[in-house]
């Protein structure tokens, strides 16, 4: 994009940033009050259990499979559709025993009645169990600890990155983003009723890393800028910038996104997960680096002005 010497460009980014950075407040508040209030579907990967996922060569029923495993009185069980054709998810939590050993054994009696059931009342429909995973509830607590410590100890480590890299009023800027793009798309995840396991968790990093490159390439420019224009303000610094980087922005994002999203239409099971979050995480990104990231540095250099000021 060819800006001329005395513009700051075609769009006024700055000129729209409280109202879209009072958007993306509201956003990521409602977010953290609907992951509160409903919770998170953790897999079997977090909060422990069993997946057993068959594949029938005939048509089976959703209702028939689940009302035959119901039948078995193993506690909470759910099926679920997996892919196309007459494919499964049987997933329960399993009884525990007094002892570890107990709880095997009464896991390992568990899944042969389910296996039993699928083998001979769905004889007749060619029936083909292709994978049982099982994750004790201790091991997938500790997962889950270790999911969010790894969380908080990128954006740590991101936060004293730009602080070095940059200066320290580009940081609070580039974590608010990051966490912004990671919180509103957990819970859009949440809301549309996919469950949130190690492979989504590892989505949810990539995008952090994806949104920091964006963020990252933008500050660079404000920087180059704010060199050859410190007498115009820096709000025409950062429209500025953002409007010479706008192109090279929509190009990058536009080409993963659609990457993203030819895996969600085409593929199935966890890629189509995985695929999904990005889609979601890609299109927040790039918002976030425009209208979060920037505006919290014109914020902060604000705020410094004002105390050299006192």
């Amino acid at each position: 994009m060819t800006i001329k010497n005395d513009s700051f460009g075609r769009f006024d980014f700055v000129g729209k940033a409280w109202l879209f950075g009072g958007i993306s407040l509201i956003l990521t508040i409602a977010s953290l009050i609907y992951l509160a209030v409903n919770g998170i579907n953790y897999g079997i990967d977090f909060k422990g259990g069993t997946e057993i996922q068959v594949k029938f060569a005939q048509s089976v029923t959703i209702e028939d499979l689940r009302k035959s495993i119901d039948d078995l009185k193993l506690g909470e069980v759910g099926v679920q559709s997996f892919g196309e054709g007459n494919e499964y998810i049987v997933r329960f939590q399993g009884r525990t025993g007094k002892t570890d050993k107990e709880t095997n054994e009464i896991l390992n009696a568990d899944l042969g009645k389910i296996r039993n059931v699928i083998t001979t009342q769905f004889a007749s429909q060619g029936p083909d169990i292709r994978r049982v995973d099982t994750v004790g509830p201790q091991v997938g607590a500790e997962l889950k600890r270790n999911g969010v410590l790894a969380v908080f100890y990128c954006l740590l480590v991101i936060l004293i990155y730009v602080a070095l890299r940059f200066d320290y009023k580009f940081a609070p800027g580039a974590v608010l983003c990051l966490f912004h793009d990671a919180v509103i798309t957990l819970a859009v995840f949440v809301a549309v009723g996919k469950e949130v396991n190690v492979a989504i968790l590892a989505a949810i990093m990539t995008l952090i890393g994806f949104s920091l490159n964006d963020t990252i390439v933008v500050f660079d420019r404000i920087r180059e800028t704010e060199g050859h224009y410190h007498d115009k303000g820096f709000g025409f610094i950062i429209n500025r910038s953002i409007n010479e980087m706008l192109v090279r922005t929509l190009i990058t994002s536009g080409t993963t996104f659609v990457s993203a999203i030819c895996l969600y239409i085409f593929a199935d099971g966890t890629v189509e997960d995985i695929a999904f979050a990005m889609c979601v995480g890609i299109f927040f990104g790039t918002y976030s680096s425009i209208y979060v990231a920037a505006p919290l540095v014109l914020l902060m250099e604000k705020l410094n002005l004002k105390k050299a000021r006192a």
